[in-house]
């Protein structure tokens, strides 16, 4: 590619701002009694263990904190119901007793009409129900911030555990295939008093 040579306006552009700028100094931009000390250069340590002449590597610390994902984050929850009953929970042997689906709602007509699912089949003796929340739509515009995929899929899980659906739910993980997978949840509650 080659090089478009400045005509004369830019040059003139050019000098004025060449004449109005300064040279930095680095001792006036750093200031030890408010920064602190200067990073010093980094030491570099010799291994005492040489294979084939090159140093060993040492071992790489992932310093990424990353969220677990959501199929991850239910399955490191504690089993609080029977673990015979969540053994065949997770293998798609039980049935709902009620179904809720969420598909095409939005986050404030779904949260409502899932407290009042939960707490109307806690109230009427239900143990399992399956909350359909679908497994979401991958619409990135591409815009800076990230766009969650699976609005409902994420938000689900979090108004199950805060109140007052809480005081009902006993366990949440996610559904057996046969009744939606990635896509639905097994909501186990308490026993009514």
């Amino acid at each position: 590619m080659k090089r478009k040579r400045l005509n004369k306006d830019d040059l003139s552009l050019w000098k004025k701002v060449t004449e109005r700028t300064e040279k930095l100094d680095m001792n006036q931009l750093f200031r030890p009694e408010i920064d602190g000390p200067p990073p010093s250069a980094p030491q570099i340590r010799k291994s005492t263990s040489i294979i084939l002449g090159k140093p060993s590597p040492k071992p790489r610390r992932n310093t990424h904190d990353l969220a677990p994902s959501l199929p991850d984050q239910l399955r490191q929850q504690p089993v609080q119901m029977d673990s015979k009953a969540f053994t065949r929970l997770k293998r798609g042997k039980l049935s709902p007793e009620g179904r809720i689906d969420l598909h095409g709602m939005t986050l404030d007509r779904a949260h409502p009409a899932l407290t009042r699912f939960i707490l109307n089949a806690h109230k009427n003796g239900k143990r399992l129900v399956l909350v359909i929340t679908g497994k979401g739509k991958m619409r990135d515009e591409g815009g800076p911030i990230p766009v969650r995929h699976g609005v409902l899929r994420h938000q689900v899980p979090q108004w199950l555990a805060m109140a007052p659906l809480a005081s009902a739910v006993m366990q949440v993980s996610q559904a057996h295939i046969s009744h939606g997978g990635g896509g639905a949840y097994y909501v186990y509650l308490r026993r009514h008093r």
